[in-house]
């Protein structure tokens, strides 16, 4: 999980992401995770972590956490994003070993990438 001593990187990491965009691979260094929710359609990478912060997203922050392990976003699990919506790129579809699930990219948020 990542503490609050962190963010400050997770959040430069996130403008590195954006710039560059999330087509085939992470465009950091390795062991640097990102959340899901910036990725792009093709991106391709490992569960790092899942780590819910209080958000706007209609459930505890508990509650978010454990539907995203029920739904198999477990640490380490093959993840790959196939399809974006057409407005706002949301949701996404996302392949997680071999079932494929469709999650709102602020939920995606949650999910951190390597």
């Amino acid at each position: 999980m990542t503490g609050l001593a962190d963010w400050p990187q997770l959040i430069s990491v996130m403008s590195i992401v954006l710039d560059r965009g999330m087509a085939d691979s992470v465009p950091v260094g390795a062991g640097q995770s990102v959340p899901l929710g910036l990725a792009r359609r093709g991106f391709r990478g490992h569960i790092h972590a899942i780590h819910v912060g209080d958000g706007a997203h209609g459930l505890t922050a508990m509650e978010l956490e454990r539907r995203l392990l029920e739904l198999g976003f477990v640490e380490g699990a093959e993840v790959e994003v196939l399809h974006e919506g057409p407005l706002g790129r949301d949701p996404i579809a996302v392949r997680v070993n071999d079932n494929t699930i469709a999650l709102r990219r602020r939920e995606a948020m949650a999910i951190l990438v390597i």
